[in-house]
């Protein structure tokens, strides 16, 4: 049950953290961050275009590959969402025994959030 990393990229903050929030309280992700100022140049129907997004980096496990795939098709709004798996060649062993734990889904659910007074248009965090 080896670990990985998921990519996408969403155009906005919201959407990027409703991915995120969804990923982690389903237990299909231990961890998504999200990457703003990414920009992005590529041809889409015939034209070159140039974009500013945000980026997830989604860390789960290979077996739940589908399951984030699953829940960044229905959420994203993108009419072909970016989704891409990379696998961890190598990793602090405690963090990867992490994920493999936050993914535990017979482990009594908190879904409590710790917002610890998070601004979302504050960009220092």
């Amino acid at each position: 049950m080896g670990a990985i990393v998921v990519v996408t990229t969403v155009g906005d903050e919201q959407e990027a953290l409703t991915i995120g929030r969804e990923m982690v309280a389903r237990r299909h992700a231990a961890c998504v961050n999200v990457m703003p100022g990414v920009r992005s140049v590529y041809r889409w129907k015939g034209k070159i275009c140039r974009d500013g997004e945000f980026m997830l980096l989604i860390k789960t496990l290979a077996d739940e590959y589908e399951a984030v795939a699953g829940v960044i098709r229905e959420l994203h709004s993108y009419e072909l969402p970016e989704i891409l798996s990379f696998p961890i060649a190598q990793g602090d062993e405690r963090f990867l025994a992490w994920i493999r734990e936050s993914l535990d889904k017979s482990a009594p659910a908190d879904d409590e959030e710790d917002d610890q007074g998070l601004d979302l248009d504050d960009t220092s965090f």
